[in-house]
């Protein structure tokens, strides 16, 4: 029955945590975090993450904007770990940005998965990320060879999980609800988005975190979708 594959990138193909991490480093070590009072980049890495992740979970639910999310997560990361205002970077989140999406690190497996999946499904990508850093990032990866279309939330307008994105990527790709299955991290935006519109969804799990009693399909590795289709 399923004729059309529908992924998310960040944290399903394209492995941000990974990314982030080497970029962090880079800047780390770029912008000498050590002599304002940074004296472990770990601990600078965790606790941005740790920012970053909540930040994102509330701009998929349209809590907050783009530019309040890019705004905050450094600062916040900066004043957390104890840095005066007045000696945070002030061009650090645009170095971030420019740096990051030109990191090519995806998760085990995703090219040997896409090469498979493309022989037999139509393959297509909503992202709820920054459209600039998307596009770097599919070209950069080599990841635009595999997807028919690539659906950014920034184009359409609103973010999954809203269902008007679903039903956009539905539209453009000329597919069916009962053709077509969702596969991403994200509970939120990802699952509970794509059940809500009408089509399955599979969760990305590669932490192996708790699944809730309504996703009803999980995966822990990208080749474990080898034997779904």
């Amino acid at each position: 029955m399923i004729k059309h594959i529908f992924f998310d990138l960040d944290h399903t193909i394209w492995d941000f945590d990974r990314n982030a991490r080497e970029t962090l480093l880079e800047l780390y070590e770029t912008y000498q975090l050590e002599n304002i009072g940074l004296t472990s980049a770990e601990n600078f890495i965790a606790t941005y993450t740790i920012n970053n992740h909540q930040l994102w979970a509330q701009y998929h639910l349209g809590k907050i904007s783009k530019e309040a999310l890019r705004q905050e997560r450094f600062r916040k990361t900066f004043i957390d770990l104890g840095v005066k205002p007045d000696l945070i970077p002030l061009d650090f989140e645009d170095e971030y940005v420019r740096l990051g999406p030109t990191k090519t690190n995806l998760f085990d497996g995703a090219e040997k998965v896409l090469t498979y999946l493309k022989e037999k499904y139509h393959l297509h990508i909503i992202s709820n990320g920054f459209k600039e850093a998307v596009t770097t990032k599919m070209s950069v990866s080599n990841l635009n060879p595999y997807f028919k279309n690539v659906v950014i939330s920034e184009d359409v307008g609103v973010n999954k999980p809203d269902k008007a994105i679903f039903e956009y990527a539905l539209n453009l790709a000329k597919a069916q609800k009962h053709e077509s299955v969702m596969i991403g991290d994200s509970i939120e935006a990802d699952v509970y988005g794509a059940q809500n519109f009408g089509i399955k969804a599979i969760y990305f799990n590669p932490f192996k975190a708790q699944k809730p009693s309504d996703v009803q399909e999980q995966i822990h590795h990208l080749e474990e979708l080898m034997n779904h289709f």
